[in-house]
C-alpha cells in the first residue's frame, strides 16, 4: 500500500489537504443512515490531524448538520449534500417528492429520505435488492430527467440532486483553491467519489500532488478501486493509513 502521494501530502502538512467522505468511509455501512456510527479511533485520528494539516474535510451526501453531528470534531471542515450547500438553489418540491414516493411505493422495503436540495431512496430493505434497484432505477430516471435533476446511483441507494451543480469534485477543488494547499488526498467508497477523483486528476494537472484512496468493501464498485492510487480494506484500515500521516510534530502555526 504505497504511493508517491502519500509522501507529498505527508512532507508539507501545513500545505495540505485531508479530505474524507463519511459512510463507508469513516463509518461501516449499516442499514438505517441513523444507526451510523464513525469507526473506533475516527474521532482521534481526525483531531490528530487538525494538529498538522491545513484542513481537513468531511464531503458527504449527508445534510450538513447531521454530518456534524455523526463526526463531533470541532475544527474540521463538513460539506453536507455532496458540497452543494444553500447555494443549489431550491429545496425539492412537493410534487416531486409526492412521483418519488409514489414509484417508492411500489417497491417493497423501500423508503425515501428528504434532505433538503437532494432526496434519497433506499432499498437496503427489500427483499431482493437486486429487483429492487431494477425497479426503481427507470422511474426515478423519468422522474429526474423531467424534473431538471440528476439521478445518482449509491450503495442500494438512489438520489436525485440537483443537475448542472457542482457536487463532491467541485467541492474538493474549492476547498483545495481556498484554502491554497498544494497537496490533497480524497478518501471515498462509492460511485459519487469518483467526482472527486477526477476533480482530484484536474488539480494534479496545475501542479498540486494529490492521492486517491478507494475504501474497500463487499460493495464499493470496481470502478472506484480501478480509479484509486491506494485501496485499504476498510474504514478500520483507512483509520490506520491516517494514524500514519498523523503522526509528528505539529506544523508551525498549527
Amino acid at each position: 500500500m504505497t504511493s508517491a502521494g502519500l509522501a507529498a501530502v505527508s512532507a508539507d502538512p501545513a500545505r495540505a489537504a485531508i479530505l474524507l467522505d463519511f459512510d463507508g468511509t469513516l463509518a461501516p455501512i449499516v442499514a438505517r443512515p441513523e444507526d451510523a456510527e464513525i469507526v473506533d479511533g475516527g474521532r482521534e485520528v481526525l483531531r490528530s490531524l487538525l494538529d498538522r494539516y491545513r484542513v481537513v474535510a468531511i464531503v458527504s451526501g449527508r445534510p450538513g448538520d447531521v454530518l456534524r453531528e455523526l463526526v463531533g470534531v470541532e475544527g474540521v471542515r463538513y460539506e453536507g449534500l455532496y458540497g452543494l450547500g444553500p447555494t443549489a438553489g431550491r429545496s425539492v418540491d412537493d410534487e416531486i417528492g409526492d412521483d418519488v414516493q409514489a414509484v417508492t411505493a411500489a417497491v417493497a422495503g423501500a423508503w425515501v429520505e428528504r434532505k433538503g436540495v437532494t432526496l434519497a431512496v433506499h432499498y437496503r430493505h427489500a427483499p431482493d435488492p437486486p429487483v429492487a434497484r431494477e425497479e426503481l432505477a427507470s422511474p426515478l430516471a423519468d422522474i429526474a430527467l423531467r424534473r431538471g435533476y440528476d439521478l445518482l446511483e449509491g450503495k442500494m441507494v438512489f438520489e436525485l440532486a440537483p443537475a448542472g451543480e457542482s457536487r463532491k469534485g467541485g467541492a474538493v477543488t474549492r476547498i483545495v483553491r481556498e484554502t491554497g494547499a498544494r497537496a490533497a488526498l480524497y478518501a471515498g467508497d462509492d460511485l459519487p467519489d469518483l467526482e472527486a477523483f477526477a476533480a482530484l486528476d484536474a488539480l494534479e494537472l496545475e501542479g498540486i500532488s494529490t492521492v486517491k484512496v478507494a475504501v474497500g468493501g463487499p460493495e464499493t464498485p470496481t470502478a472506484l478501486t480501478d480509479a484509486a492510487d491506494v485501496v485499504v480494506a476498510g474504514p478500520r484500515e483507512l483509520v490506520e493509513l491516517l494514524r500514519t500521516l498523523s503522526s509528528g510534530p505539529p506544523a508551525p502555526g498549527r
